[in-house]
């Protein structure tokens, strides 16, 4: 799988969510509304993005896209201000593990990377199982145990995308602007 090259695109990118959702309308104004396909593909982004760059920075760029369009494979990117670190508490009894912080913003089925920084919790990366509250949530240990302290937990933002289409201009000597879509896929 390609990673993305480390270029980072102008101020001014667009996100776009769309969840996929199955709406049936029932009588008397009623609806039902349920999640189509697995939890973890069913709100996939789509970013529009300005790249303000050098020539050689364009090529590069282009020159990645461009190879991604014969062999239709995915692409690692990290979108910028995506992921991040927040630090809060944990307790696990038995294989659930509930973790505490404050407005945490994690939803059933995200990848996030734990460390456990006190107790003898096992550090790794874990889905989040349930989201009790805004502020308490809970992942399943691999190991039955009971254990408490402090955790820090890093969601890194980065995804599997495709790219549809770019645009390349160049408005003036040695600089560049590219201009293109990138549509988040879920695959094994």
């Amino acid at each position: 799988m390609a990673d993305f090259p480390s270029i980072s695109p102008t101020y001014g990118m667009r996100k776009q969510s769309k969840p996929k959702i199955k709406v049936s309308s029932l009588g008397d104004g009623y609806e039902f509304r349920a999640l189509y396909g697995l939890p973890q593909s069913q709100d996939p982004k789509v970013y529009d993005l300005t790249f303000n760059v050098s020539e050689a920075e364009a090529d590069t760029i282009e020159g990645f896209l461009r190879g991604r369009v014969n062999d239709q494979a995915s692409f690692t990117f990290t979108p910028p201000a995506e992921g991040g670190t927040k630090t809060g508490t944990y307790s696990q009894s038995g294989t659930t593990v509930t973790i505490t912080i404050s407005s945490h913003g994690f939803g059933i089925g995200d990848i996030l990377t734990i460390d456990y920084t006190t107790g003898s919790a096992t550090d790794g990366v874990f889905a989040v199982a349930s989201e009790v509250d805004r502020d308490n949530f809970t992942v399943t240990a691999a190991a039955s145990a009971t254990n408490s302290g402090n955790v820090s937990i890093t969601r890194s933002g980065a995804g599997q995308f495709v790219c549809d289409s770019w645009t390349k201009t160049i408005p003036y000597n040695n600089r560049a602007i590219i201009k293109c879509t990138f549509r988040e896929v879920f695959e094994p």
